[in-house]
């Protein structure tokens, strides 16, 4: 079952590079794609003013036609819909959207302001990196000016803090399904303890990556292959600089040791790579049972 992706659509340069990514993503799935468009509901309006119907109808009326120009420019084999919803924040009820959809991912694009083909964190991404159970896709900007892709190779960047195993099955999966490599990007150097000399940076690095290697390459179905790359660099933004990429590539990471369980949090180690990333990245959340056991 491939679920589908769920899209957080405004009609806005953002809104558009979302749909992209979407379709992107949900064309290497075969999954179904849904547009979302989020109002406030009436606990959020001022309660001294009371809301008027007609001016309802037509914000709820313009929503909709936003949603139908959007779902048809979307890819034809798509299997695609637009919708309306109504919360108390635009993250909230992207969330209530994407459980309800059974979203594998939900996509949302920069904030304004950003320079093309990087990301920039708006309120709402933040709110969603802070709340969200569902992994969440952040497409930079421009990404509708060059997108026509499908999936080339997933990258997931793998350290060693917890959290690491659901990372690594989610990325697994999303390259099965999508019928491409998988490449590994070792963190381990930047996540040993300050002090090691670099051959035992090296050597930790080196062996942590053929550990994961092993795992990938034994969860991988027949035909597809995993391959680890080291990120030169002193510095998480170095390491990321110095990668090459695809086009139409993107990247997964890990939420926070801090987070929540099964809620996503963007360490500090994602949000460094966040500023020098050319391509869409995944966040994908810790997933624990009751327990606390990975």
């Amino acid at each position: 079952m491939t679920g589908s992706v769920v899209v957080g659509y405004t009609a806005t340069d953002a809104g558009a590079d979302a749909a992209a990514l979407g379709a992107r993503i949900a064309r290497s799935l075969g999954a179904t794609v849904h547009l979302v468009i989020v109002l406030p509901n009436e606990g959020t309006r001022n309660a001294a003013v009371p809301p008027e119907r007609a001016y309802e109808e037509h914000i709820r009326s313009q929503a909709k036609k936003w949603l139908a120009d959007a779902v048809v420019r979307l890819p034809q084999e798509l299997t695609r819909s637009g919708h309306v919803r109504f919360s108390e924040s635009f993250a909230e009820g992207l969330i209530a959207a994407g459980e309800e959809f059974g979203a594998r991912v939900i996509v949302i694009g920069a904030a304004g302001g950003g320079i093309f083909g990087r990301h920039r964190l708006g309120s709402v991404a933040s709110e969603l990196l802070h709340s969200s159970t569902i992994p969440v896709a952040l497409a930079p900007a421009g990404t509708a000016l060059q997108d026509d892709h499908v999936l080339p190779r997933v990258t997931v960047a793998v350290g060693s803090r917890p959290g690491a195993d659901a990372l690594l099955d989610e990325a697994v999966a999303l390259a099965g399904d999508s019928g491409v490599d998988l490449r590994l990007v070792s963190l381990v150097p930047f996540d040993v303890p300050p002090g090691l000399d670099t051959g035992a940076i090296r050597t930790v690095g080196d062996t942590h990556g053929q550990e994961v290697l092993a795992m990938a390459t034994e969860k991988l179905p027949d035909g597809r292959t995993a391959a680890v790359e080291k990120a030169p660099g002193d510095s998480v933004e170095d390491a990321v600089a110095n990668l090459s990429w695809l086009p139409g590539e993107v990247v997964l990471v890990g939420s926070s040791r801090l987070a929540q369980p099964r809620r996503l949090f963007l360490g500090s180690t994602a949000a460094k790579m966040l500023h020098e990333l050319p391509v869409p990245m995944i966040v994908v959340p810790r997933t624990r049972n009751e327990a606390g056991e990975r």
